[in-house]
Order: structure tokens, then sequence, then C-alpha cells
């Protein structure tokens, strides 16, 4: 039985932290990284560039403030959903309205450019119906994560800059222990756009 699980890329946060060093005008999500790859790419380019091909059920939650972020989201066969807040809840609970009937959700954060699709694919794997699965490094949660359908109305209920991690408490938690820095690496400052090649 294949499983149809909603990719949600979350890419309506503003970034304040990344600005205030690079200035007002600065938007980290386009900003050049080089991926694991060894290929330069803006930071949202490099995270759609690492989901698996199988998961193609995709949304980019942005705002219309961010064309160029919208036009690389329908480039990698992103669903478009528009939302007026920048607040983490706000942008889950939309990206699953988008696809209600999905059997599980996947939320990839728009600043993570360095995960290896290798950990993506092995959080899907352990994703279930009544689970939260997270990938863990050293002890310490990372990204993305993976919620079963038992979550839909707990995700869909989310608000303002509250993310999902109390949701946490409502289902079993599937730990995929992973060998990827990436997995919790965020790019807040322009100096994390520099992955230490290992």
């Amino acid at each position: 039985m294949s499983r149809s699980i909603g990719v949600i890329v979350l890419a309506a946060g503003e970034g304040s932290r990344f600005r205030e060093v690079a200035g007002a005008d600065k938007d980290k999500l386009l900003a050049d990284c080089t991926g694991r790859d060894g290929a330069v790419r803006s930071v949202i380019e490099q995270v759609l560039v690492n989901l698996p091909a199988s998961l193609d059920k995709r949304v980019l939650v942005t705002t219309e403030a961010r064309p160029q972020a919208i036009r690389m989201g329908q480039a990698y066969g992103c669903d478009i959903v528009s939302i007026e807040t920048t607040g983490m809840g706000d942008s889950i609970a939309a990206g699953v309205a988008a696809f209600p009937d999905a059997d599980g959700w996947l939320i990839v954060l728009g600043d993570m450019p360095f995960i290896l699709p290798s950990s993506i694919e092995r959080v899907v794997a352990a994703m279930a119906e009544d689970a939260v699965s997270v990938p863990t490094l050293n002890g310490d949660y990372g990204h993305p994560v993976g919620f079963g359908r038992s979550f839909a109305a707990g995700l869909m209920a989310l608000s303002g800059d509250r993310g999902a991690r109390p949701l946490f408490k409502q289902g079993r938690v599937v730990e995929v222990v992973v060998d990827d820095p990436g997995a919790l690496w965020d790019i807040d400052v322009p100096q994390a756009l520099v992955f230490p090649q290992v």
C-alpha cells in the first residue's frame, strides 16, 4: 500500500535574526549557499533539491512578499499556499489544510538546506498514523518531522508562532537516529550559510 504523504515546506518566517546581521533587505531563503553536493544554490532551492522525488505532494507555505521563493517552489513541483502572517503555527496549519486527506505530513523548514535526502527518507519510512517521526543526532531532535494521520486536527489548530512540538505529547515519538549534522543546522545568521565539510 502506498502512502500519501504531504510535504509542507515552511517559507513564511521573516528571518529577523539573519536580517539584523546581513541587512534589512537580505532574505535568508534567497542567500546563496554551497550544498553538500558542492553546488551553489539559494537556501530555499537547496531545501527543495534535497526532497526525495518520491515525495511528490508538496506545498510551499509563504507570503506574497517572497515572489522568488514562490517561483522556486513552483519550479520544484510545489503547490503554493500564501498566508498573511509569518507565524510557524499558522504556516503548518495552512500547509496541512492544503492536503487534508493525506496519510501524514512531513514538516520541512525552509531554512535547513543541508539535510541529506537519505535522512528525509528514513524519517518518512518511520512515519505511522499515531506517531511523530523525528530525526535525532546525539540525543537532539532535528528536522524534518513527520506527523501521522491522527495529528490532523492538532496540526490544523496551530496558530501564531507556536510550532508543533507540543503535539509530541499526543502520540508515540519515533526517534530516527541519523548521522547527519544537517538535520540540526538551520540558517539563523549569515555565518551559518557555510556548512563544515566533514
